[in-house]
């Protein structure tokens, strides 16, 4: 167990499949779980069905967002690290993952690829209200 970590650290988070920066700010009462207030985006989280990654003859197609900031995550501490380095303002590297991803998907010849495309997509102007250029080309 990482109990080195404490309460104020900037840590790097593992939260389902994107990975963050944040800010412990507790705590679970048994010591396994850290909360972790998000301060940036260094993955984003990976579309589709967490337990049938790659698929999408699946009953659900999830769309999944990034944590937001300030989010507060409960995350176990075996998926938190220290980080020391600088933390970039939240939007940017929101947007630095996103287009990370996007380009990691064109480059894959896939069904799922493709609709992990139209999914992020999705978030760019529905939930992250962003004006990217379209990208279909």
């Amino acid at each position: 167990m990482d109990t080195y970590l404490k309460e104020g650290d900037k840590v790097t988070a593992i939260y389902k499949t994107g990975r963050y920066i944040g800010e412990i700010i507790g705590k679970n009462p048994k010591g396994t779980h850290a909360i972790v207030k998000i301060l940036a985006v260094l993955k984003h989280p990976v579309q589709g069905d967490l337990h049938q990654p790659g698929e999408t003859n699946v009953p659900l197609f999830h769309e999944r967002k990034a944590l937001s900031f300030k989010e507060k995550a409960n995350i176990p501490l075996s998926h938190v690290n220290l980080y020391s380095g600088d933390i970039p303002e939240y939007s940017n590297s929101l947007l630095e993952a996103l287009m990370t991803q996007k380009k990691e998907l064109k480059n894959e010849n896939s069904i799922w690829a493709s609709k992990s495309l139209e999914s992020l997509r999705k978030l760019e102007k529905d939930t992250y209200k962003l004006n990217l250029e379209d990208d279909h080309q």
